[in-house]
């Protein structure tokens, strides 16, 4: 969750936007249509309901001749430094999200992971960092994960690789937990899991994640990740075609129920190599 200094100056974003907009005589409506969002869209940036991408940000600015002052706040609210300057934006976008799918081609989505997954993961990434740095990081992910519980959580589909059922992360035994929380997130109707079998052979997407999220009031946006690097996609022609090729992998996966099995299997197939080291 937000903590609470930060949703009063996410209040303080509204209160500014909307005390600018009616100085400039303008409605909700029609200063959504000069940003390209809903007029209800600028209503909950007002409310602090939901935060806007940075191009929304300096549309305003723009519209509203306010010299920046919109990317300059939003520059310094969405600076988590738990999160990497390129994917901060996400964690916000999350939180908001009513339908988040995910292509992970070679590790447990972050929303999914345990936290002994996320340490080994970090180590992997760099064997030289602090107890305080992996222990720090992996509480945040913990956090992020808290948007899967509850009844307003959104929708979430995950599409995985076989790859990220068999490659060891951490050891046998946590390589097995981690598939069992996946396991016991499906059986609470919490998530929906399908695995992209060996099988396939190539596929759409060929090693890149990505996560489409959609909105009640607002277009749908596609991320996508490289090395230290990230792309936040918002252009419709783009989206549409992320959203279509999540289409292609979503019919080349295994059903939901054989996927379950799937991970099941892969779950004691961990364990039982943990129990003969």
């Amino acid at each position: 969750m937000v903590s609470g200094a930060r949703q009063a100056a996410w209040e303080f974003f509204g209160t500014e936007l909307k005390r600018r907009r009616e100085e400039a005589g303008f409605t909700q409506a029609e200063l959504g249509s000069r940003v390209f969002v809903s007029g209800g869209y600028i209503g909950q940036f007002e409310q602090a309901i939901r935060k806007p991408q940075l191009d929304a940000a300096r549309r305003i600015d723009g519209t509203l001749q306010t010299d920046g002052f919109f990317e300059r706040t939003w520059r310094k609210l969405i600076d988590d430094r738990r999160y990497a300057g390129y994917f901060a934006e996400v964690v916000e976008l999350e939180r908001t999200a009513t339908k988040i799918s995910a292509f992970a081609p070679t590790l447990v989505p972050g929303l999914l992971q345990t936290a002994p997954y996320t340490r080994a993961v970090m180590l992997a990434g760099n064997p030289f960092i602090s107890d305080d740095y992996v222990e720090e990081k992996t509480a945040a992910r913990r956090e992020r994960a808290r948007i899967l519980d509850g009844t307003g959580r959104p929708v979430y589909w995950a599409i995985l690789h076989e790859h990220v059922l068999r490659i060891p992360v951490g050891t046998a035994q946590a390589m097995a937990e981690q598939l069992d929380h996946i396991v016991r997130l499906v059986g609470q109707r919490r998530v929906l899991a399908q695995v992209l079998p060996y099988s396939v052979g190539a596929y759409p997407l060929m090693g890149r994640m990505v996560q489409l999220m959609e909105f009640a009031d607002a277009p749908p946006t596609a991320y996508t990740e490289a090395v230290y690097s990230g792309n936040l996609l918002d252009d419709p022609a783009l989206v549409k075609r992320v959203q279509d090729t999540y289409d292609l992998l979503r019919a080349a996966a295994l059903a939901p129920e054989a996927s379950l099995a799937l991970i099941e299997s892969a779950a004691e197939d961990h364990r039982r190599c943990g129990s003969t080291t």
